[in-house]
């Protein structure tokens, strides 16, 4: 009887195993929840991103820069501080001579220490540009996130580029989210520490309500990433501040889907009306609604300002003149011959819509000690054909040329796929009429109705060509309507263009590998004849073929 009252004593002093298995269940609880943790995890990182993407692609910029036509490339930046790079493309004729460049932070910030830096040259480069065509590159510093400034100077005039330095962030949304996942990590560890360690199970239900409450948070933002509108772009839709770049989240401007701005006035003004004469252009760009200088200019098709001039004899001019200050763009000029010049500017403000505006007085010209007569720029033969420009023959086919119809304009320009983009197209139509064929053609232009410029559909790279890093998608003409364009797989195949894919960059005209044949969509609105110039790049040279076409009216159509 001691003996066993004795065992029983001892068997008393030892805890019983039971309770202590019961933690099991919420162990099988821990492990649900990890399950859970994993499964939303990957639903945000496969889910579409709110975040405001700033990264964007390289800035192509034509210049007009003296006697040089350039194409200056702002290579991505990645990352700040960091390297920018800048690459400046000669073309055939370009003079040797060197270029100084300068990255300037401008923008306005409630940072005084960010501020304070706006307006002040951080990094300086030279440029040797060598007398034969390619590409010429430096390396700027940049040092913070916000919008800048890059001049270039050939020690006579100096143009000025805007560009945004960008910075990658993260929504309010994802924020919560990945907050809420790193709450939830850490308390699903301490719920199955407590659920093991614990003696009773109703302690663990603190630390559980807590990983609920980070689950419910983090879900909920990983849902709102992707249905939430996305900031108004900084230089894009609104103008770009410093703390605007940084936090785009933090914009307290009226809320609208309509960013555009009024349209503005263009005022030209020339150095000399002599021909032959150096004369330098300028115009100047205001808001029509406040008279303000314009000074939300953004980078469209490739330039800044798309300058188009023709003459009295049919010779086109495609220039794009460089920005010197708010609203004031100049480009040196010298006229050939005597006559009328007729003006139009191309150019889009931040916002969205671009704007063609046609000068209403043009340029006359009366002759000077070195004017001469330009001859071979207008052609007296109507219709389609062969033409040959500095050595390269272009043929130009049609489909028929009635009003109201889209009509396809495809010119095969030489033999080979060699052709590069310039502005980021393969091809430019200019197109002007109803005009009388034999009257002067600058005087026509005028009082012409009609003055377009469409870009082409696009072309496949020849495949014998190495264009690895380009991707290339469909890209039709941005101021021609595609809507009556083919449909086949053969005809989209053939329509690849140039368009970016996920913040790539377009090809450049470092890639020959395109062509031979440029194809155009046009729409032609009334009866008559019309002057149209097509323009493409080959061999590093620009090539500009005019052409006089006749366009019928339907009732002219035969069945």
């Amino acid at each position: 009887m001691n003996d066993s009252a004795a065992r029983t004593r001892e068997y008393d002093r030892f805890p019983r195993t039971a309770p202590y298995l019961r933690p099991a269940r919420p162990l099988r609880l821990g492990a649900g929840l990890a399950v859970l943790l994993t499964g939303v995890t990957l639903m945000l990182a496969f889910s579409p991103q709110a975040g405001a993407d700033s990264t964007g692609g390289d800035v192509h910029v034509a210049q007009t820069l003296g006697d040089r036509e350039l194409t200056v490339i702002l290579r991505r930046v990645t990352g700040v501080p960091g390297p920018l790079h800048v690459d400046v493309i000669t073309h055939a004729g370009t003079p040797a001579g060197a270029l100084n460049l300068a990255a300037v932070p401008t923008g306005v910030s409630t940072s005084a220490s960010a501020a304070s830096a706006s307006g002040t040259t951080v990094d300086t480069a030279v440029v040797t540009l060598g007398s034969r065509p390619g590409t010429y590159s430096a390396v700027l510093d940049v040092t913070q996130a916000g919008p800048w400034e890059l001049s270039l100077s050939d020690e006579k005039r100096t143009a000025t580029i805007p560009f945004i330095v960008p910075k990658q962030t993260t929504s309010p949304a994802e924020a919560a989210a990945y907050l809420g996942f790193s709450g939830a990590g850490v308390l699903i560890l301490v719920t199955v520490l407590v659920a093991v360690r614990a003696r009773h199970v109703w302690w663990t239900l603190v630390p559980a309500g807590g990983l609920v409450a980070c689950l419910a948070v983090a879900v909920t933002g990983a849902l709102l990433s992707s249905q939430l509108p996305l900031p108004p772009s900084q230089g894009g839709q609104v103008d770009a501040t410093i703390d605007g770049v940084n936090d785009p989240y933090a914009y307290v401007g009226q809320q609208t889907s309509d960013y555009s701005r009024p349209p503005a006035t263009l005022l030209l003004s020339s150095s000399t009306d002599r021909a032959g004469e150096a004369a330098e252009l300028r115009l100047t760009l205001s808001d029509a609604a406040t008279g303000l200088p314009l000074n939300d200019v953004v980078v469209h098709d490739g330039a800044l300002m798309h300058l188009l001039i023709i003459g009295p004899s049919g010779r086109l001019w495609h220039l794009h003149p460089v920005r010197t200050g708010p609203g004031q763009f100049e480009v040196p000029l010298s006229l050939p011959e005597a006559g009328h010049y007729a003006v139009s500017a191309e150019f889009a403000r931040r916002g969205g819509g671009v704007q063609q505006l046609r000068s209403a007085t043009g340029i006359d010209v009366v002759s000077g000690a070195g004017a001469r007569t330009t001859a071979g720029d207008a052609p007296s033969r109507v219709g389609t054909g062969s033409r040959t420009v500095a050595g390269v023959e272009v043929r130009l086919t049609a489909s028929p040329l009635v009003a109201g119809k889209a009509t396809v304009l495809t010119a095969r320009v030489g033999d080979t796929a060699t052709l590069q983009p310039w502005l980021g197209m393969l091809g430019h139509l200019v197109v002007v009429g109803p005009v009388s064929p034999t009257a002067a053609v600058g005087a026509e232009t005028q009082k012409a109705q009609l003055w377009a410029h469409s870009h082409s559909m696009g072309a496949m790279p020849d495949s014998t060509h190495d264009v690895s890093g380009t991707r290339e998608t469909s890209h039709m003409g941005t101021h021609s309507s595609p809507s009556s364009l083919p449909t086949s797989s053969s005809e989209t195949h053939s329509m690849s263009g140039l368009t970016s894919v996920n913040g790539d960059s377009t090809a450049d005209e470092t890639v020959a590998a395109y062509g031979p044949d440029v194809a155009f969509v046009y729409t032609f609105p009334a009866a008559g004849h019309y002057r149209v110039w097509i323009q493409a790049e080959r061999d590093n040279t620009i090539l500009t073929v005019p052409f006089l076409l006749h366009v019928t009216g339907t009732e002219d159509r035969t069945p």
